[in-house]
């Protein structure tokens, strides 16, 4: 038995009845890509080195450490095991001619290959699923990406991810910006760890995105990126927002959020949660409009995102373990208000919040007891006075602060301030 061989580290079997919930979470995947229009394509596991080389970035994390790369000894050639799918969706676009007949809506599903310290919810063989957009120049469709994420952690059940967004503006605003950067890290260098040092001069954006503690100062102090957009690009992100806040979607603004890929451009984003340890990100992308271009084709807007399917397996888990509580409990009183209230709930359902409405009669205050006990953030009120005037009251459950009275049409974006509150502004 000393002899028995075990698999490789980082690289783990998926025994029949954990199967079974990737099967159940493949088809509900599957068929929400499917129903915003995306196609379905499969490229190779093996690429060539250099296709990653060149998409990716000669100085990012993953090309410098984590690819598992080789010669294939019967032809000599440098072959590398994809660590992502977005630079192999790009190729086969460029190689097929995909585009030739306008814009693409593709995904993917497959596993994944980085040599990096195997954690919760991340190996080395990892899954991803991923959604490409050819050939848009946005931001209607990034916006529309986000959107779509939101509508999917509702319909999986999954609460607590957190959104968050930033601008890298366009590649010469990133030029300056780069810049300002170094200038900025060399005043500091004696405060800047050995691989800030090091990324300084190959790729100082990374050394934002640095994990060490005692680079917390340094990174918090640094220029920001998005104090070097231009209009066009101010006016790009300020478009993505506007949808978000008009679909009541909660985000915040991470002027450090850099991404460890050196193709995206633009928007860049992460949906992150606190119940996967230090690495929380579920889902991250980005505009990526100079990627075609890099690795050899005519120059194409793009955007895409990735999701950690080994990840998704364990959130769900855990919500199958402790169940989170909603987001609103919807407390309507009267006749009236009795009939209304079951559309102001699929209502804010339909823009992704959970929501336990109440039934079953009871008095006011009853109900507003109950509202208390469910754990929920906020208690929307709807009785007969509102019914009439088609609005709600809002109220906020944890902390001491007025409700307040609504329009309907203005409900989710009102109850999305009141859940999540972005860090910082343009």
């Amino acid at each position: 038995m000393s002899n028995a061989i075990q698999a490789v580290r980082g690289m783990n079997d998926i025994l029949p009845e954990e199967a079974e919930r990737w099967e159940g979470l493949e088809d509900a995947l599957r068929s929400w890509l499917r129903g915003y229009g995306y196609r379905n394509i499969r490229t190779p596991i093996l690429e060539q080195t250099g296709l990653f080389r060149r998409a990716i970035g000669e100085a990012t994390d993953i090309v410098e450490k984590e690819m598992y790369s080789f010669v294939d000894e019967l032809n000599g050639e440098q072959l590398t095991l994809r660590p992502e799918a977005t630079a192999s969706t790009v190729r086969a676009a460029i190689q097929h001619s995909l585009l030739y007949n306008g814009p693409q809506r593709y995904y993917y599903f497959g596993p994944m290959f980085r040599h990096e310290r195997p954690q919760k919810g991340r190996y080395r063989q990892f899954h991803q699923v991923g959604a490409e957009a050819l050939g848009f120049p946005g931001p209607d469709v990034d916006a529309e990406m986000l959107l779509m994420c939101a509508r999917l952690w509702n319909d999986l059940g999954l609460e607590g991810l957190r959104l968050e967004l930033n601008s890298l503006g366009s590649a010469e605003e990133r030029v300056t910006y780069r810049g300002a950067l170094v200038d900025y890290l060399k005043a500091r260098e004696g405060e800047l760890d050995e691989d800030a040092l090091r990324r300084m001069h190959t790729n100082p954006l990374r050394v934002l995105d640095s994990k060490n503690p005692g680079m917390a100062g340094v990174v918090a102090d640094a220029p920001r990126m998005l104090d070097y957009l231009g209009r066009e690009s101010l006016a790009h992100f300020e478009s993505v927002q506007r949808v978000l806040k008009d679909s009541g979607i909660a985000y915040k603004i991470n002027p450090r959020l850099v991404r460890g890929l050196d193709y995206y451009n633009l928007t860049v984003f992460e949906w992150v949660s606190d119940r996967l340890g230090a690495q929380g990100t579920v889902c991250a992308g980005g505009r990526y409009d100079g990627l075609f271009e890099q690795i050899g084709g005519r120059p194409q807007p793009a955007c895409g995102w990735a999701m950690g399917v080994e990840r998704l397996i364990t959130l769900l888990e855990a919500n199958a373990m402790s169940p989170q509580a909603p987001d609103v409990y919807l407390v309507n009183q009267g006749e009236e208000a009795a009939r209304l209230a079951f559309r102001v709930a699929e209502s804010l359902r339909d823009y992704g919040f959970s929501v336990v409405h109440h039934c079953g009669g009871g008095s006011f205050k009853s109900q507003m007891k109950k509202a208390d006990a469910s754990g929920a953030a906020v208690a929307v009120i709807v009785g007969d006075e509102e019914a009439r005037a088609l609005e709600a009251s809002v109220k906020p459950l944890r902390e001491a602060v007025d409700q307040v009275r609504v329009r309907l049409d203005d409900l989710p974006e009102a109850v999305a301030e009141l859940l999540y509150q972005e860090e910082s502004e343009v």
